[in-house]
Parts: C-alpha cells; structure tokens; sequence
C-alpha cells in the first residue's frame, strides 16, 4: 500500500505561480511512475502531467504544456508540479496518483492509477 497526500493549493491570482507537492509513504521508493490529475467543479477528472520511475520522462496535456512541470525527488518520495502562468480555468482540485503499470505513458493520461490522494485545492482568481 501506498498513501499519498498532496499539499500546496491555495489561492492564486492569475498570472501567478504556486508549486504542489505530492508526498507518498508506505512502499514507496521509485517503483511508481506518477500523476497528476484535476477536477474543476461540475466537470470530470482529467490529466494534467505524468513522470516515469526515475524522472528522466515526463508528458502533459496540451492545456497545461509550456506552463506546467512535474518532477520528482525519490529521496524525499515526493513529486511535484510546478505551475506557472496561473489561469483560472486550472482552478481545481488537483489529485497526484501512483501506477506500478510499465505502459505509464498510456496508462496514465487514461487515469489507470493504483493509488491516489485525497488533492489539494487550488483557486486561480481573476
């Protein structure tokens, strides 16, 4: 098992930049390629960037490429996404998540995660 618990959303205005951190424990160490996800109100959950095992690879989605980026501490078990360019569209509730799946670059942005966290809420005002 692996619990993983996201901090650093907050309220930003746009244009702004905040860094989310994903913490993961339990069994944890690099055998996780990593997510993460959002959910704005009223609509669904949607990737937003995947990192493999070692953080050497990385992938985002269109919305969020050039402005966003995820990396990785496998010292500290924790992953993080650094966003810049703040619009408030990004405003969600932002979930990281944890895949032992060897195909991370598929299974990730098609949201087949074997843990996630609880997410962390970021406002981008206007």
């Amino acid at each position: 098992q692996v619990q993983l618990v996201e901090s650093g959303g907050r309220l930003v205005q746009a244009g702004g930049s905040l860094r989310l951190s994903c913490a993961a424990s339990g069994r944890t160490g690099s055998s996780y390629a990593m997510g993460w996800f959002r959910q704005a109100p009223g609509k669904e959950r949607e990737f937003v960037a995947a990192i493999n095992r070692s953080g050497a690879n990385t992938y985002y989605a269109d919305s969020v490429k050039g402005r966003f980026t995820i990396s990785r501490d496998n010292a500290k078990n924790t992953v993080y996404l650094q966003m810049n360019s703040l619009k408030p569209e990004d405003t969600a509730v932002y979930y990281c998540a944890a895949t032992t799946k060897l195909d991370w670059r598929y299974a990730i942005p098609s949201g087949d995660m074997d843990y996630w966290g609880k997410g962390t809420l970021v406002t981008v005002s206007s």
